[in-house]
């Protein structure tokens, strides 16, 4: 289809709005981003306020809770990016499958996906409840530090089983195009996680005043409601989640093997990923610690504005993998496209936004008066940074998570990730803090331009490939031989015409 616009100058211009619907979809592709993509990004943003709360009202307490706080938390960050990777796995399955209509397939993804993630929780659990402080000191040395953020882990590790719960929940329900029920949850829990940190933290009636520790308390309490209240509505609904025990986990070796084959480079790239970051943040805490709480405070925001983009990323995986699964591979590479031009081109709105407002967005968390001037403004120096290179970041994770994953390619995201992190941003981040002794700013800059340009590069050009379609479906096998062979085609008869 093309339309007329008229010029001043009396000439006409024809637009092609097929090759614009090509990028930036037609009404259908935006009804099921609407669909999916918006319950998601609310529940991510929901499930950030968690942290975010928990940073405002500790922040009241001084840099030095602040930064206990943000420490200890990195602990339960490192499972949560075990966790993501192995729900990543589960998702490009449980879409697949859901495209193809193979439910018992999905039950037995689901029961897999639930026994590895409870048994990593448990094991974080004990290691944070028995040595928590080991576990911080880690991150710092400094006795105030150890002994603030040691008392917060000791109660927050007990958490981890109900987040693990949640993460497999949520993957399973989200790939099933149930988006609702996740958000409705997390509301419920966001609302009582506020009262419950204000209650818990500065004391409320007969409650004491327990600072940090109340934090803790707050957040166990909250992170076990979430995934009850999911189960319980899943019970009466009878979605995805409730299937026979032995249906849930009648997975045979083969069925393992082939499940693992798939999640393992994901599970091992999220974690291997999550360690780096874990290595970022130790550097910056011997930075010193008023630049680690202006780097907690970044983190939180970062947090809060990557929720868009994870709504974007989880809406991808589901269209995305739900084509592959179903063999519809054109809709899945045309899909993809347009998801890989949208996310970028709205991390430079956003991006833009964040740096107009950065100085307001920092001072939130300062209502108290109590963080120091100068962490203040380093944080609003990195949050720029951050802000500033936004759209190039993110063009790695839709392309790694909301494209190369659902389709099926579990390995070159792996690859990409950990040559860039480890071999290029990790030593150049070390020479900019302890050779060249760069000022703050410029080493937390150093960390994101060393590992996301090139990567990004890198990223496109296997896109361009589409050598990330591999189903794990029959029907996305016939569908990708059928889509190659047209491809092929498509081109004898071209160069033939030439």
């Amino acid at each position: 289809m093309r339309a007329r616009l008229s010029l001043p100058c009396g000439k006409v211009f024809m637009l092609d709005t097929t090759k614009l619907k090509k990028y930036l979809g037609d009404a259908r592709f935006w009804r099921d981003i609407a669909r999916l993509a918006l319950p998601i990004a609310l529940q991510n943003l929901l499930s950030s306020s968690f942290s975010l709360v928990d940073t405002l009202m500790v922040g009241q307490l001084g840099d030095t809770p602040l930064a206990a706080v943000g420490m200890a938390g990195q602990f339960g960050w490192f499972l949560s990016m075990i966790l993501f990777g192995m729900t990543s796995a589960l998702t490009m399955f449980v879409s697949q499958y859901w495209g193809a209509h193979d439910i018992k397939s999905i039950h037995k993804v689901y029961g897999i996906a639930l026994a590895i993630a409870l048994g990593v929780a448990g094991v974080f659990t004990i290691a944070g409840a028995a040595f928590p402080r080991g576990v911080v000191w880690i991150f710092n040395r400094e006795a105030d530090v150890l002994d603030v953020g040691a008392q917060y882990l000791s109660i927050a590790a007990f958490s981890y089983p109900a987040i693990a719960l949640n993460y497999v929940f949520m993957g399973v329900l989200r790939s099933t195009e149930r988006v609702k029920l996740p958000l409705y949850a997390t509301l419920v829990t966001t609302l009582l996680n506020a009262g419950l940190d204000y209650a818990f933290i500065f004391g409320f009636g007969f409650i004491p005043a327990m600072g940090a520790r109340g934090a803790a308390i707050a957040t166990v309490i909250s992170a076990w409601l979430s995934p009850l209240i999911t189960f319980a509505v899943s019970l009466i609904e009878k979605n995805m989640l409730i299937a026979p025990i032995r249906e849930i986990f009648g997975f045979d070796g083969d069925f393992v093997r082939v499940f693992l084959r798939r999640a393992l480079p994901v599970v091992a790239n999220e974690t291997l990923w999550g360690a780096g970051t874990l290595v970022f943040n130790i550097i910056f805490a011997n930075l010193g610690s008023g630049n680690y709480a202006a780097v907690t405070i970044m983190r939180t925001f970062e947090s809060i504005a990557f929720v868009f983009f994870v709504g974007l990323g989880s809406a991808s995986s589901v269209i995305v993998g739900k084509s592959v699964g179903a063999g519809d591979i054109t809709a899945a590479v045309r899909d993809s496209r347009r998801f890989a031009v949208l996310v970028p081109s709205f991390s430079l709105l956003l991006g833009a936004v964040i740096i107009i407002f950065r100085r307001p967005i920092v001072g939130v968390f300062d209502l108290g008066g109590t963080i120091t001037a100068e962490t203040l403004n380093t944080a609003v120096w990195i949050l720029s940074i951050y802000a500033a290179e936004m759209a190039i970041r993110n063009i790695p994770y839709i392309m790694i998570c909301g494209i190369f994953r659902p389709g099926g390619e579990t390995k070159m995201g792996m690859k990409f990730d950990l040559l860039f992190l480890w071999c290029v941003s990790l030593p150049a981040t070390l020479i900019a803090a302890f050779v060249l002794r760069l000022p703050f700013p410029a080493v937390f800059a150093t960390m994101y331009i060393a590992e996301d340009w090139l990567k990004a590069v890198f990223c496109v050009r296997y896109f361009l490939t589409e050598r990330w379609l591999k189903p794990v479906t029959e029907e996305g096998v016939a569908g990708l031989e059928a889509y190659r062979a047209a491809r092929d085609a498509d081109r004898d008869t071209g160069t033939a015409t030439r």
